[in-house]
């Protein structure tokens, strides 16, 4: 690879995450004089395209604002998005980008609810986006990679990494298993074929708490940058990314801006899904019940706080245990992460997608505690805070509208109306898996749930009245 060749990273998804993540590391690398890589960035849906407008304006730049739990904020000016694919329904300039000959790797943004899989890691053909996918569509990221590498194909364009950037288990692998079996349910037995001899998805960690942006970023990215800027993005001081390195088409060089290359990444991302994801929601749960509006907040209230540590040392480290990281201090890091007054990150942000997180990130743990013979008592309590929670949706109590992309509001509000509502969560194969026949289990969960009712009882009116 000569210092005169451009190569493209195409990313789909328009978030904050990504402008706070990768883009930053592909900007370091950028002012370490290394000008072979740069990102295009778009969107499958039509739901970020003022952001995509505002961006394009500003020439794919905007500032980053970075705050350690000591309240030291630093700002910087992201030029690594070098390009604004503009949405069009057809996604024809998302597609054409992402079979040119310069793009080299594909990245996205997708969350547990994009991938559309069920408890046993297949498809859920009953999605209204991915039936209209297998009928040929692009509303998923099945179907517009599908059209990408279908033109990657037949403009013989070669071939490319695609990489999952997000907090999903085994996200390389849950890809390509769930694009295999959408091609092989579409009859492309063809691009199958190519699929798998031409691209590479390798499983990646991904870390740094991103919170919406605060309305006042604006001024102080004016007064530090001298920008106005009408898309900066904020986050924690804190980043980490470990990538499995095996790129099909060359990569950039991130081993130089601090990215771990790995041959596995999985001892990280156990450690990251487990102890900080499902801690994380754990607070927004707990927080939010209590009348909490933001995770420093809640992580400052000792009860909470004790829930996220007590899951953490007494259930997931001997689950997790032997591995290469100190899984106590890591423990120790991610509650002071939480405790950053500065972030002002929000429960509400943070409670989202409950159906999904449960069975990625803490039904593991439930099921691994019972095979050594230990009642998970610690981690039934998060199970139990989102029940809670979802009963306080269903009666319209919730102080904020709750976001989930597999919500099925009709079947939620149906539960809580049922005379046992607790026995039909605890049955629910898909949140719980085989757990979901375990008398013990439902038993446990009846118990932290009167528990944890009484807790909320005695600490709401404290809150109340502060």
């Amino acid at each position: 690879m000569t210092t005169s060749q451009h190569f493209t990273w195409m990313h789909i998804g328009a978030g904050s995450f990504h402008r706070a993540h990768q883009a930053w590391y592909l900007h370091r690398l950028l002012v370490q004089g290394d000008q072979r890589w740069s990102i295009a960035l778009g969107n499958i849906r039509d739901d970020a395209n003022q952001l995509l407008d505002i961006l394009a304006a500003q020439k794919g730049e905007y500032a980053l604002e970075t705050v350690t739990p000591a309240g030291e904020r630093s700002y910087e000016k992201i030029t690594s998005i070098r390009k604004i694919i503009p949405w069009d329904e057809q996604l024809a300039a998302l597609v054409g980008q992402g079979a040119g000959a310069e793009t080299r790797v594909i990245s996205f943004t997708v969350t547990e609810g994009g991938y559309y899989l069920d408890t046993h890691f297949k498809l859920d053909q009953s999605n209204a986006d991915l039936q209209a996918d297998l009928k040929g569509g692009a509303r998923t990221i099945y179907g517009t990679i599908a059209r990408i590498l279908q033109t990657r194909r037949s403009q013989d364009t070669g071939g490319v990494t695609l990489l999952s950037c997000d907090n999903v288990r085994h996200n390389g692998e849950r890809f390509r298993d769930g694009l295999t079996e959408f091609l092989t349910l579409r009859g492309e037995q063809d691009l199958l074929a190519w699929f798998q001899a031409n691209t590479t998805t390798p499983n990646t960690m991904v870390d740094r708490i991103t919170p919406r942006p605060a309305a006042d970023i604006a001024g102080r990215v004016k007064e530090k940058l001298g920008m106005d800027d009408r898309a900066p993005v904020m986050g924690e001081s804190f980043i980490q990314w470990v990538v499995e390195d095996h790129f099909i088409a060359g990569r950039p060089a991130l081993e130089h801006v601090g990215v771990e290359m790995v041959d596995s990444v999985v001892p990280y991302e156990e450690a990251k899904i487990r102890i900080l994801n499902a801690s994380h929601s754990c607070i927004a749960w707990a927080g939010t019940l209590i009348g909490q509006s933001y995770i420093h907040e809640s992580t400052g209230t000792e009860d909470i706080r004790r829930m996220a540590y007590d899951y953490v040392t007494q259930d997931v480290i001997p689950s997790l245990t032997p591995s290469p990281l100190d899984l106590a201090q890591y423990r120790d890091v991610v509650l002071d992460r939480f405790s950053n007054p500065y972030i002002r990150d929000t429960n509400q942000r943070v409670a989202a997608d409950g159906f999904s997180k449960i069975p990625g990130m803490i039904t593991p743990t439930l099921i691994e505690c019972y095979r050594r013979g230990q009642p998970p008592k610690a981690t039934a309590v998060l199970p139990a805070l989102f029940f809670i929670f979802m009963r306080r949706w269903h009666d319209g109590e919730l102080p904020y509208d709750y976001q989930d992309g597999i919500l099925d509001a009709t079947a939620t509000h149906a539960m809580f109306s049922a005379a046992d509502p607790i026995a039909l969560f605890a049955r629910d194969a898909k949140l719980f898996g085989p757990l979901a026949a375990d008398q013990d289990f439902e038993k446990l969960l009846r118990e932290t749930i009167t528990r944890l009712d009484a807790w909320i009882v005695a600490k709401a009116p404290k809150v109340a009245a502060q």
